[in-house]
């Protein structure tokens, strides 16, 4: 495959984003795979911010609303660059032969690579709150454990993704695109959004 993908690849992508202090705000131009591993992990890191904000108590219900249509049209957004990265990697792969008994995964290559972009948020921030001496000892020693169990759970994980990666590039094993179907952000899929434009202002039953 010419994307040169690889968990260990990824990981780092990942962590080389978060030391940047202007991210998520601006956009990394990237190319190939790689357009949409970028544009996942930025999806990813808004959401992260916007669903820290949407907790807020101190400011108006207004606010706090503009938060959650934000995180809407967010996380409609990573996952279609989910699937965008996907079906990338399904062409690439499609010019391999697939041998009789492969295995089918139940989880693709996007959606690992997803999960990895939000472990990578979990350990950027758990170590933040690691080191945060003015949150006392206890606070500081129980993040540190959290961040500990965190590594692991990634480590597990860029396993997994490269075993899937390896046997998807020898025929051996494959995945493919299901489409996630947010059904409540089609406006012609959720009822409370199509009730309102047929003017009944309420859910069909």
């Amino acid at each position: 495959m010419d994307s040169n993908i690889d968990a260990a690849s990824v990981a780092a992508f990942h962590d080389r984003q978060l030391r940047n202090p202007d991210w998520p705000v601006f956009d990394d131009a990237q190319s190939g795979c790689w357009t949409w591993v970028a544009a996942n992990h930025r999806y990813n890191g808004l959401l992260w911010r916007e669903e820290d904000r949407a907790r807020r108590l101190d400011v108006p219900p207004a606010e706090i609303a503009a938060s959650k249509r934000l995180i809407d049209r967010y996380n409609q957004k990573r996952n279609d660059a989910v699937e965008a990265l996907d079906e990338r990697l399904l062409v690439e792969l499609g010019r391999v032969g697939r041998q009789s008994g492969a295995r089918l995964s139940s989880e693709t290559a996007g959606a690992m690579i997803d999960r990895l972009s939000i472990i990578a948020l979990k350990i950027h921030h758990m170590r933040a709150q690691a080191q945060r001496e003015e949150a006392g000892a206890d606070h500081m020693h129980a993040c540190a454990c959290k961040l500990e169990r965190l590594a692991a759970q990634r480590q597990d994980l860029l396993s997994c993704l490269d075993s899937l990666l390896h046997e998807a590039r020898e025929g051996r094993a494959f995945f493919k695109v299901y489409r996630q179907f947010k059904m409540y952000n089609d406006p012609s899929l959720n009822p409370w959004l199509y009730g309102q434009a047929q003017g009944t202002g309420k859910a069909a039953p």
